[in-house]
Formats: C-alpha cells, sequence, structure tokens
C-alpha cells in the first residue's frame, strides 16, 4: 500500500474538516482541482467504477464527507483512504472533460499549475496533464506541450508517480475545443548542433531538407485557404536576429 502523503496548507495548519481540502492540500496532488459533490454523488458519473474501486460507496462516503474512518484498524483506514484516492482520481478524470471541470483546469494552466515547457524555444509555455492510456495502473501522468506538440515527464517525482488515467487521454484536445483562442503558434526555430559556429555538413542538409518540407507544407496550406502564420495552431517565425544564417563545414 502506497505510504501516508504529506499535508500542507496555505494556513500553515495540517488540519482540514473536509476530505477533498485534505487531498488538494496534500504535496503532489497539485494536478487535481476540485470535483463538485454533485457531480460524485451522481451515479450516472460513476458508471462502470465499481469494477475498479473496491468498496465504492464507502469510498464515496469518505469523499463526501458522510463517513469517518478513525478508529478503524490500521490496515482497513488504509485501504479505505486508498480506494477513496483512487475513486477521486477516476472520477476526475471525467470531471475535467465537463464544462465545469474545464473552467477550473483552464484557472490552473493559466496559473502555471502543471509546470512549463522545458524545450528553450517554445519560451516557457504551460502545459497539461494528459494520460497515454484510460485505463488505471498502467502510465503515469505526462505533460503535454501544445507549441511544440511533444510530452514531458513532470519534474516532481511526487507528480511522477500520479496515474496517467486520472486524466485521461483526452484532456488536452477537449481544453484547446473549448478554448481555442489558447492554442498557440508553433516555433520555427530549431537548434542544431555547430563547431566553432559551423553548422556540421550533415546536421546542415537535415535543417535544410526539413525547411524545404515545412514550407512546402505551409505552401500547400495556402491554396488551401488555410491561415499557418502567427494564428492559433500556426508558426511563427522568430524576430529578427533570432535565427544566425547556416553555415556548413565540409
Amino acid at each position: 500500500m502506497p505510504q501516508e502523503e504529506e499535508y500542507t496548507s496555505d494556513s500553515g495548519s495540517d488540519f482540514t474538516e473536509y476530505w477533498i481540502d485534505w487531498f488538494l492540500g496534500t504535496k503532489g496532488n497539485e494536478y487535481f482541482c476540485d470535483i463538485d459533490f454533485e457531480y460524485i454523488t451522481d451515479r450516472f458519473n460513476l458508471t462502470g467504477l465499481s469494477t475498479e474501486v473496491n468498496r465504492i460507496s464507502a469510498a464515496i462516503d469518505i469523499i463526501t464527507d458522510n463517513a469517518k474512518i478513525e478508529g478503524q484498524p490500521a490496515e482497513v483506514k488504509e485501504q479505505l483512504e486508498y480506494n477513496a484516492r483512487f475513486l477521486y482520481g477516476l472520477v476526475h478524470a471525467r470531471y475535467i472533460i465537463t464544462q465545469r471541470g474545464l473552467a477550473k483546469m483552464l484557472e490552473k494552466y493559466r496559473n502555471g499549475d502543471f509546470g512549463y515547457c522545458p524545450r528553450v524555444y517554445c519560451k516557457l509555455q504551460p502545459l497539461l496533464p494528459v494520460g497515454l492510456n484510460d485505463s488505471p495502473r498502467l502510465q503515469p501522468v505526462k505533460l503535454y506541450c501544445p507549441r511544440c506538440e511533444d510530452l514531458y515527464n513532470p519534474k516532481s517525482s511526487r507528480h511522477a508517480a500520479i496515474d496517467g488515467a486520472f486524466f485521461g487521454s483526452s484532456f488536452p484536445a477537449m481544453f484547446f475545443q473549448a478554448y481555442p483562442h489558447l492554442v498557440p503558434t508553433h516555433p520555427t526555430e530549431r537548434y542544431v548542433p555547430k563547431v566553432f559556429g559551423f553548422q556540421l555538413h550533415e546536421y546542415a542538409k537535415l535543417a535544410r531538407w526539413q525547411a524545404v518540407q515545412r514550407q512546402k507544407t505551409e505552401a500547400r496550406l495556402y491554396e488551401l485557404g488555410v491561415p499557418v502564420d502567427n494564428c492559433p495552431g500556426g508558426y511563427v517565425d522568430p524576430q529578427e536576429g533570432e535565427e544566425e544564417p547556416v553555415k556548413s563545414a565540409q
């Protein structure tokens, strides 16, 4: 069973009256948003989860503060607490693709609660959590950058241990469907290794080929009437002076 997690709060108190507040205040759970009680208690939203969570009714009662586990034997208490956390995570994946859930995740996204892309040319683009699989216990959560469209591992080991199914594989796509104005442009800058300021011939040749392919793709999109310059989902050229001319050493 997982070890007991440490709780911290903004007030510095180690006591909280509500289970959800305790859960969200536990270190390592910063990616999660608070789920409305009405959503958790609606049995329709829990369809199919009884096969994943043991004693699901007891877990619901713990999450909604309708049952206390103090006084239970340590082993039973630990199992009930684990079931409640696991159920919350599975319900969370469903909640965050609802209108209310997306709005709460939007606030966390704007606050940078999920971190920023480590790629230099993405210029601190906020990330979004995503699961590689919708089934639990298969893959840990990853972080998606909508600018370079790549995935990254969380920096913290606490976050890296979170099940990816607690966010689901559809969340980033649903997020940008709901907020298309937040889709960033894609940078065209790329790093090419150099020796004393000169690009190696093979690297330079590959860089030129990739640039030509991108230009051909842009040309085809222009012909189809699809905007690609400085628009959501399109490309943004580097500022003047940011990219050096290509020099290759044979």
